[in-house]
């Protein structure tokens, strides 16, 4: 062989080679993207299999009582909202607009959750808590060793009237977590009984994903349940475009929906894609 042709191989097996250990990269790389929730509540033994309904949730933790409730009952997720104190000293504490103070701060918060293995899934209802809320997360980080969503809504969705929070700034100060944390980026929507109420839709499902598609933390999108009956082609279609994103299906407090409404989801989707949000009546119907 002559030498021109061995350097021509040696530089095409080294492009290879090259190639190949992007590739490998690359996929390591995406599969720390993935949302690792169930997977941990598996190994765990605290859930039986790989269905995203068995998943249990507490709402509104925002006070020391409420708090311990949740850490000695029964939900693998604790909810929380987070808001700036209205009053000095100014610091994220645990609490939902009108609110302006609480008997816990975020700090104390997660403190008390660091001894125990639950899920967290914090709320952000002010741009204004978010930076410094995102530093003592960070602190202890390390030790926490648990699932951690991060939620807020970014988007204006269906009969939406809230002001959602400017995804920009918000996903600027939450993207230096760990790539571990699970993104819950939602639309603010509405709900009015005897109404034909408006699903999510095309231009909706398209902006968020054009928000999404370059971040590096898996996503949850949550989804109003009393809307996805007339929203499954938007939803199925933005479930498709990565294996990063899920869907956690939740409900308002005045919101009728037959469940049979989300039983194509269970038929369609891989089940430890969507998580369900949901009185437990409702949702032990589905994981049936």
């Amino acid at each position: 062989m002559s030498r021109s042709r061995l350097f021509t191989l040696r530089i095409t097996t080294l492009i290879l080679i090259g190639c190949f250990m992007v590739y490998i990269v690359w996929n390591l790389k995406e599969r720390r993207m993935y949302d690792q929730t169930l997977e941990y509540f598996l190994s765990r033994g605290q859930v039986g299999r790989r269905d995203a309904a068995e998943v249990r949730w507490s709402h509104a933790t925002n006070s020391r009582n409420r708090l311990t409730e949740a850490l000695t009952g029964p939900s693998h997720m604790i909810e929380a909202d987070i808001i700036m104190r209205g009053r000095e000293p100014k610091e994220p504490i645990m609490g939902h607009p009108p609110e302006t103070d609480s008997d816990i701060t975020l700090r104390e918060w997660l403190e008390g959750v660091r001894a125990h293995g639950k899920g967290i899934k914090l709320d952000f209802k002010s741009l204004e808590a978010v930076a410094p809320s995102v530093v003592l997360l960070e602190e202890v980080w390390d030790e926490l060793g648990r699932p951690v969503w991060i939620n807020a809504d970014i988007l204006p969705g269906p009969g939406g009237k809230a002001v959602p929070l400017d995804p920009a700034p918000f996903l600027a100060a939450v993207g230096t977590l760990s790539s571990d944390a699970v993104l819950s980026l939602g639309w603010t929507t509405g709900w009015t009984a005897d109404t034909d109420n408006p699903g999510y839709s095309w231009d909706m499902v398209r902006e968020m994903e054009e928000v999404c598609r370059i971040l590096k933390h898996p996503v949850t999108f949550p989804v109003r349940a009393a809307l996805l009956a007339q929203s499954f082609s938007q939803l199925k279609w933005l479930l498709q475009q990565s294996d990063r994103y899920s869907l956690t299906v939740w409900t308002g407090q005045n919101d009728k929906f037959p469940v049979q409404d989300l039983l194509l989801y269970r038929e369609e989707f891989d089940k430890s894609r969507i998580y369900y949000d949901l009185p437990d009546s409702q949702r032990t119907e589905l994981a049936t």
